[in-house]
């Protein structure tokens, strides 16, 4: 599936994202640094709700790059623990997907923006097209990038 040649002139680039795309769901499960879990506490909490079984000690050097050799288990158990799909580990579509997923939850724990969405309830369809009108032209002043919608909705017309 395309991991011919980038595989071999990158070494292992999948075990190498691995790390990254672990931290990134730790940090979206527990965005307060100050609250987030050592991995001792992590650990114990992925026991209690899988059942499954990986150390402290493993899944810190899960988390820092350190080891790189999950096995099929594990990568199970991980998947299950953070709800998302085991491919989100290995396959860069997946992993962009549940990415831009894991980014919209922590926009909506924002307050302001949990805010703002909770206010435009029950507006007509040309007050919500005048308020995201207003909300794009905001990101263009803060040089911010354009939010992709969904398919669904042609604003085009």
């Amino acid at each position: 599936m395309g991991d011919g040649e980038q595989g071999q002139q990158d070494g292992r680039p999948i075990l190498k994202k691995f790390d990254q795309r672990l931290n990134r769901l730790i940090q979206a499960l527990y965005p307060d640094e100050r609250t987030r879990p050592g991995f001792a506490r992590l650990a114990a909490e992925i026991r209690e709700a899988t059942g499954g079984s990986i150390s402290a000690t493993y899944l810190w050097e899960l988390s820092t790059g350190k080891k790189r050799n999950v096995t099929l288990e594990q990568l199970d158990v991980l998947a299950e623990f953070f709800g998302v799909p085991p491919g989100y580990f290995l396959d860069d579509e997946v992993a962009e997907r549940v990415s831009e997923q894991l980014s919209m939850a922590a926009a909506l724990s924002d307050v302001k923006v949990r805010d703002l969405a909770l206010r435009s309830a029950g507006l007509s369809s040309v007050s919500l097209d005048a308020i995201l009108a207003i909300v794009d032209e905001v990101r263009k002043v803060q040089n911010l990038p354009e939010v992709q919608r969904p398919d669904s909705d042609d604003r085009t017309g």
